[in-house]
């Protein structure tokens, strides 16, 4: 079966295909032989669920016979052989014909533990402040899971500190059910603000400078900045356009770290509101 994510592999091209390709997608390889029937039917079982993976992983496959040396390398004694390489380290295998439902398994918790994997680390650039790693890494896990709710919400706000609310708000507006569902629905206010801001329509009053100014310093990342900034507009009407800023706060909030700082602002919001 052809496909991007299934391939055949030999000893010469066993590192960079196998080895150094695990460390930017988990790769499965199936050793296997001409003569082994067994492995003919794990072999439509993998590629079957590789295909339905949908690029979470890599399926690579090697003939034990034209391949020895190798295999021997890698400890295979008998076929149907698995094994699975992430960041260039032997992470998971099994031997032997295995029904689907087993296979299955394996190939879901091996997908699940990249996931943990890469949505730790992009959390991880997010919380940095390295704004544009953190898009890229949360863009890469949505290359083979569109809906993963986590990666989803680390995008959308790695896009509003970069000023993107055109690009955050399709997805907080269309955000799945989930148990972060309510994280993405506190941001929808401040991205319609920033948008309404970006266009003009927000209220023009004596303190709709304060509230524009900052706006445009959490599209730049500054986020302390711009709630102090929402703080003294506070306490100056702390149900300012109808209570906008205050939502607005909160979604500041949702995009803080959590640490010391963002403790003290929540304390004080509370404070100017109660």
């Amino acid at each position: 079966m052809a496909s991007d994510n299934i391939i055949h592999i030999s000893e010469a091209d066993f590192h960079a295909q196998v080895l150094e390709h695990s460390i930017q997608q988990t790769v499965v390889v199936d050793f296997w032989a001409e003569w082994c029937i067994p492995c003919r039917a794990q072999d439509r079982i993998l590629e079957r669920l590789t295909e339905e993976a949908g690029g979470a992983f890599r399926l690579a496959k090697l003939d034990v016979d034209t391949n020895q040396r190798l295999a021997a390398q890698l400890a295979v004694k008998d076929i149907p052989a698995v094994k699975a390489f992430r960041n260039g380290q032997l992470v998971a295998e099994f031997t032997g014909i295995q029904p689907e439902a087993k296979v299955r398994e394996f190939l879901q918790a091996l997908v699940q533990s990249s996931y943990n994997l890469q949505t730790g680390r992009a959390e991880h650039l997010l919380s940095m402040q390295d704004w544009v790693g953190a898009e890229e890494a949360f863009r890469q896990i949505l290359d083979s899971n569109p809906d993963h709710p986590q990666a989803l919400l680390g995008l959308a706000k790695a896009l509003l500190v970069q000023g993107d609310f055109a690009g955050a708000l399709p997805i907080l507006r269309n955000f799945p059910v989930s148990k972060l569902y309510g994280q993405a629905e506190q941001l929808v206010p401040l991205a319609q603000a920033m948008a309404d801001d970006a266009n003009g329509d927000l209220a023009d009053d004596d303190l709709s400078a304060l509230f524009a100014n900052s706006l445009r310093l959490a599209g730049r990342g500054q986020l302390e900045a711009a709630m102090d900034g929402l703080l003294e507009l506070l306490r100056q009407d702390k149900r300012y356009a109808k209570g906008l800023a205050h939502r607005c706060a909160l979604g500041l909030l949702a995009l803080m770290a959590e640490g010391p700082q963002a403790q003290t602002y929540r304390k004080e919001l509370a404070s100017l509101l109660f």
